[in-house]
């Protein structure tokens, strides 16, 4: 139902209905009739225009972008992930950040391979700890240089513990030294991850000693070794 406007004529005085009333009135008595609320989709593409994307609408955009550009040629692959790295350097939030480097990690051209090393240097421990993600993805000796290199160099606990569990999940020899490094740490956490790690490349299980663990990896190779400890640990 339209709004009705009040006429002062018919209406009688109330006391303290002064201007200051008069102006609460307003909104009630002038057009009205024509406020409509706006909906969530207007108020995201109104703020969108003020502030640009959020977060969240510019993950959602990369994601269908990424998605295009993979069926397309080499050459759109190289100017897309050009522009990642435009992007990567320009955004402030740690989130879209993470995706746009996983976005990268699926992706061979130099540009690609340039933020998935960047990012293992970038201020945010959560980007560090997705780009040792990233990395475990590519795999190869690179990426057990990287996460060897992360693990010895950064001074979040975290992004350590998530560089030496995905130097285990390579299944890569090469990762032994580093790992062996692990276990010297006088953090029981970091042995504990790296006793873990060397179980994932070794393919053995000596348990839990971290001192056995220490005798094994001076000396991969002896295999015979552990053998018989091997089989008792099996059993039972």
């Amino acid at each position: 139902m339209p709004c009705q406007s009040v006429s002062p004529a018919s209406s009688p005085r109330r006391p303290g209905a002064g201007p200051a009333t008069a102006f609460l009135l307003v909104p009630l008595v002038v057009g009205c009739s024509a406020w409509t609320p706006w909906t969530s989709s207007d108020k995201a593409a109104r703020n969108a225009e003020l502030y640009g994307p959020t977060a969240n609408q510019r993950i959602k955009a990369l994601q269908e972008e990424a998605k295009r550009v993979h069926g397309e040629d080499d050459t759109r692959r190289v100017e897309f992930t050009r522009g990642l790295v435009d992007r990567m350097l320009g955004e402030h939030d740690a989130r879209v950040r993470c995706e746009i480097l996983a976005v990268a990690g699926g992706f061979d051209t130099a540009s690609a391979v340039a933020i998935c090393r960047g990012a293992l240097q970038d201020p945010d421990d959560r980007v560090r700890m997705k780009a040792c993600d990233v990395w475990r993805d590519r795999g190869g000796a690179e990426a057990v240089q990287m996460l060897a290199n992360r693990y010895r160099a950064d001074r979040e606990l975290d992004v350590r513990l998530t560089a030496v569990r995905m130097l285990g999940e390579l299944r890569d020899e090469a990762a032994i030294p580093v790992l062996a490094e692990a276990l010297e740490n006088p953090d029981p956490a970091v042995q504990y991850r790296a006793v873990a790690a060397l179980k994932r490349v070794s393919g053995r299980d000596l348990g839990n000693d971290v001192n056995a663990w220490r005798e094994w990896a001076a000396n991969p190779a002896r295999d015979d070794t552990w053998s018989i400890a091997e089989a008792f640990r099996r059993l039972f």
